[in-house]
């Protein structure tokens, strides 16, 4: 079909031209047509790029849809991800559970036994046995740190530890951990050199209490000789609370390393080696949950200088809270000697074990699972201090609530709640009714020291 449409008016010059424009204009549409088709000719700019563009759209829906496949694979992998870190987190929480049920079994005998064998100590016995009773209380010992240590790692791990933040006077802790160093370091032949301190600091008392320990502890077990510092130095961001030692002193290629679980310093002499290597680990993490930093500077053969800063109380501590800890007095002026102490548990074995310990340092104790029990043995006589566990068998009352209640019947009665759970809100509610808590199993010279301080006091 003709490319123009001719009118009848047209004169055959016209028709002539126009026939021939549309036979040109055939020829180039042809031509055109041959280059689009064989994608040949002089210049295959145009389809070429043409050409690409059509093949990177291809390319790039491939690669969608690759990319919303891969996103639909990890979707499905975040999903399963998530279903095992919860299953993970339940079983961790459920090992946690178990380990502290276990752990509070384990720790009923074992607090029996170690206030058997604390009552043992203070009796006349041949070298020989007193030897071993001494073997055995610090086997003893050592079963109920890798008790306590498990517990307390699972425990971090599974984040049911939680600080429980207060205000009190650094002394408070310091004192008693002095006084009981000072003897565990005499046994070692060495001595203890401690700075007191007035400051009032703000931290969880018990864990900060576990931190402090725990560089002591280390610097008795890897010091041949010489002397243990334990003392603090006021910083303008808070108090840094520091324990040196004149032990081998830790290699820097180590000093990172040791803060791992079961990871211990290499150190040449290995019979005071003993341990899993989870204490500094421990550290580590109490340190982290505190948000208050701990510090290691040493010198091989020169020693080791741990440290921990704690911030500055902004209010005062309540007045349970300063308390300090009476040095263990001469048996002649001994407050112990004659005071009428009460023992409320519902463990048979353990009243056995406050009766043979409390006795041997001169105490009138009595003790039973309930107070009308003890009530009917007391002989009419007022109290000084009540020892109570927090757990009692009926459940009716805890023993904050039975020692408030014993506390309105005998005004001024010092009272101490002990107890195998270490919950933050065990401690704050004890703290708040006024009264002191111990974890069990029971440190003798730590009781020893309250005992003393409170019937000081009185």
């Amino acid at each position: 079909m003709d490319l123009f449409q001719l009118t009848t008016n047209t004169d055959a010059a016209d028709v002539a031209a126009l026939r021939e424009e549309n036979r040109r204009l055939r020829k180039v549409c042809q031509a055109l047509m041959e280059r689009v088709e064989t994608g040949s000719g002089a210049d295959p700019a145009p389809y070429a790029a043409f050409e690409r563009s059509v093949l990177l759209a291809e390319q790039v829906r491939e690669r969608t849809d690759a990319l919303h496949r891969t996103l639909d694979e990890l979707s499905q992998v975040n999903t399963r991800l998530l279903a095992a870190k919860a299953e993970a987190e339940a079983a961790n929480l459920s090992k946690t559970k178990f380990l502290a049920a276990v752990s509070h079994d384990l720790l009923q005998p074992l607090n029996a036994a170690r206030l058997f064998a604390s009552a043992l100590e203070t009796h006349s016995l041949p070298d020989t046995s007193q030897a071993l009773v001494g073997h055995i209380g610090r086997s003893l010992k050592d079963v109920e740190g890798l008790i306590g240590t498990l517990v307390d790692i699972s425990r971090l791990d599974a984040g049911v530890l939680h600080a429980d933040k207060a205000p009190f006077a650094v002394s408070t802790l310091l004192d008693a951990l002095a006084e009981e160093y000072r003897q565990v370091a005499g046994v070692r032949g060495l001595t203890l050199h401690y700075v007191p301190s007035s400051a009032v600091v703000e931290s969880d008392l018990a864990l900060l209490a576990r931190v402090i320990r725990n560089f002591l502890s280390n610097a008795v077990r890897y010091t041949e000789q010489g002397r243990v510092l334990l003392g603090c130095r006021r910083r303008r961001d808070g108090l840094e609370i520091m324990v040196g030692d004149t032990g081998p002193g830790i290699p820097e290629q180590q000093r990172e390393a040791i803060f791992l679980e079961f990871r211990r310093a290499n150190q040449p002499n290995s019979s005071h080696s003993r341990g899993l290597g989870l204490g500094l680990a421990i550290v580590d993490r109490i340190s982290a949950m505190l948000g208050q930093p701990i510090s290691l500077a040493s010198r091989p053969g020169a020693g080791a200088l741990f440290s921990i800063t704690v911030p500055y109380a902004t209010v005062a501590p309540p007045a349970v809270a300063r308390t300090h800890y009476t040095p263990l007095p001469d048996i002649a002026e001994d407050p112990l000697s004659g005071c009428v102490i009460w023992v409320i548990d519902d463990d048979l074995a353990i009243i056995e074990g406050m009766q043979a310990l409390l006795g041997s340092w001169g105490c009138r104790v009595r003790a039973a699972a309930t107070v009308s029990a003890l009530e009917a043995v007391s002989d009419g006589e007022r109290p000084a201090v009540l020892l109570v566990d927090y757990h009692l068998g009926d459940h009716r009352e805890t023993g904050i609530e039975l020692a408030a209640r014993q506390q309105r019947r005998y005004p001024g009665l010092a009272a101490v709640v002990i107890t195998a759970n270490h919950e933050a809100e065990i401690k704050r509610a004890t703290r708040e009714a006024g009264m002191y808590c111990l974890l069990k199993p029971l440190k003798p010279l730590r009781l020893r020291m309250l005992l003393a301080t409170l019937l000081n006091k009185a």
